[in-house]
């Protein structure tokens, strides 16, 4: 008998890898997508089409209790990934944040709760833990809200966080360390410096010097998948990240020699977080997830890399690197 699974933000980056692998794994899979008068399905439109005919895909939106009740219903493991994720984006919307991705998170927990799912894996976000006070950065590092968006994020963990201890609904929070991958948007960084790289020499950027920790999104698809096959991370905070940083300039530096190209970094204000909110450094450890999860990476940053350039020269039509996305 195949589990019933759902998973909310399908279309987003992270959620279609995680319903392509689902499919592959034999998983019966629900879809939750945001709906659209267009009938969008965004990334889920980029997988085979034998997937997605494996899926059964419904529309809602996650601050709807009522649409997050019926799509939760009969479903034996949720995977919640619904949220709004663009930082900057949050320094002009931050309502919006508290909006999805705490009242958001909010009405999937109760739904789960309420029809009794046997595991949630949560998504939560590195940027949760603010500029590292040591590294590797465990799960016992202390939480900081350096943008909106990661105060949304920290808020909704804690729900997620409260609903074990007080109603021990079966909830796992998986912390994703910059994930990258195909089919990711110009909202990330290494699709923005591969996007200007395919076309030209320039690579117009913020700052270049913080240090981040990136997991290839089939890596990341696999540690959501171990989480919910783990009892022994039930309630618990787990880390999905390489071990490794790597500073902006750096990867700028990477890209351009996998696409062919000598980068001139110019860097523009409007790129720039404001200087106290700025994440500095993101190295994770992953030992829970290694010891209790039996999850490792296995994609390296190069092969990892080379991955999106070819992704992104098939389909460079569909990012303007022109633009400035937030």
């Amino acid at each position: 008998m195949k589990k019933k699974v759902l998973v909310t933000g399908a279309a987003g980056f992270i959620g279609s890898h995680l319903v392509e692998l689902l499919v592959r794994e034999g998983y019966a899979v629900r879809a939750f997508v945001h709906y659209n008068s267009c009938g969008h399905r965004f990334n889920l439109e980029k997988v085979p089409q034998e997937i997605v005919d494996a899926v059964e895909i419904v529309s809602g939106d996650i601050t709807d209790a009522f649409a997050v009740d019926k799509a939760v219903s009969g479903r034996e493991i949720v995977f919640h990934l619904a949220a709004l994720i663009g930082i900057p984006y949050s320094y002009t919307a931050p309502a919006a944040y508290v909006s999805t991705n705490v009242s958001g998170t909010l009405n999937v927990l109760e739904a789960c709760r309420r029809h009794g799912v046997e595991r949630v894996v949560h998504t939560s976000t590195s940027e949760t833990y603010g500029s590292a006070q040591y590294v590797p950065i465990d799960e016992r590092h202390p939480l900081v809200a350096q943008s909106p968006y990661s105060a949304s994020k920290i808020a909704a963990d804690k729900l997620a966080e409260s609903f074990w201890l007080s109603f021990r609904t079966p909830v796992t929070i998986v912390r994703p360390f910059n994930t990258y991958g195909p089919r990711q948007s110009l909202r990330a960084v290494i699709p923005t410096i591969v996007a200007q790289l395919l076309v030209g020499e320039e690579v117009r950027i913020g700052s270049v010097d913080p240090v981040r920790d990136f997991t290839f999104v089939e890596d990341t698809a696999r540690g959501f998948l171990a989480a919910a096959r783990s009892e022994e991370v039930v309630g618990e905070v787990v880390n999905l990240g390489v071990g490794k940083g790597v500073s902006i300039g750096e990867l700028i530096t990477r890209i351009g020699r996998i696409v062919g190209r000598k980068p001139k970094i110019r860097q523009e204000e409007q790129r720039m977080r404001p200087a106290r909110s700025e994440v500095r450094r993101l190295i994770s450890d992953n030992r829970r997830a290694r010891h209790q999860m039996g999850w490792e990476p296995l994609v390296d940053l190069d092969s990892g890399l080379s991955a999106v350039v070819a992704y992104m020269r098939k389909h460079l039509d569909e990012f303007q690197s022109e633009t400035y996305a937030i």
